[in-house]
């Protein structure tokens, strides 16, 4: 059997990443198997091990990926807006949209993978990827605070993001009932009107 080119074989280890990122954040680390994966990136559960030594792998590189493309989201909307306030807006706006209730696989990693990262163990790389990803989205809000003092923006951004996160999961929790929007409303004025923005 022919070997795959590097390039080939770089392609192959994306698309399994990719697909990774968006299974795990829909149906969790222990809700999809290493078949699923790479059968959803079309390939042969054999290859898997040619990309990554194992599940545990792999779950932080699709942890870092789905956080690093949220940044890139994040950062464009930034860049894209007038002012601070505007994009802290649009950041929010978008973030606890009604869609992202169900739309978990192509959403921000923060809710949905909140859960099962804390059932891992401590020593599991995924927990390093999250909380890198974590850092990076907290920068981001950190430096649309119009503040001086680095630890009130510090502490603001730690604030917003757990509203956001907070509010993304109780409303998944709750959909199909009225109180998934109403949470997702509050939490939208409140970050909106009470944050130091």
């Amino acid at each position: 059997m022919p070997r795959v080119s590097r390039e080939q074989a770089d392609l192959n280890r994306a698309a399994i990443e990719n697909v990774s990122a968006k299974l795990f954040r829909e149906k969790g680390f222990n809700g999809v198997s290493v078949a699923d994966l790479m059968a959803a990136a079309g390939l042969t559960h054999g290859g898997f091990y040619g990309h990554f030594s194992s599940k545990d792998e792999l779950a932080a590189a699709a942890c870092a990926q789905a956080f690093s493309h949220a940044s890139e989201r994040w950062e464009k909307r930034v860049s894209d807006a007038k002012d601070e306030r505007s994009a802290l807006q649009t950041i929010v706006d978008n973030y606890l949209a009604h869609k992202n209730i169900t739309d978990i696989g192509n959403t921000c990693p923060g809710p949905s993978l909140a859960v099962d990262v804390a059932r891992e163990p401590l020593d599991k790389p995924v927990h390093a990827a999250y909380l890198a990803g974590t850092r990076e989205l907290l920068e981001i809000l950190a430096s649309l605070c119009p503040s001086d003092d680095a630890a009130m923006r510090r502490q603001t951004a730690l604030a917003q993001w757990s509203t956001m996160v907070g509010a993304m999961m109780l409303a998944r929790a709750t959909r199909g009932d009225p109180l998934a929007d109403e949470i997702l409303a509050a939490a939208r004025l409140h970050l909106t009107t009470h944050s130091a923005v």
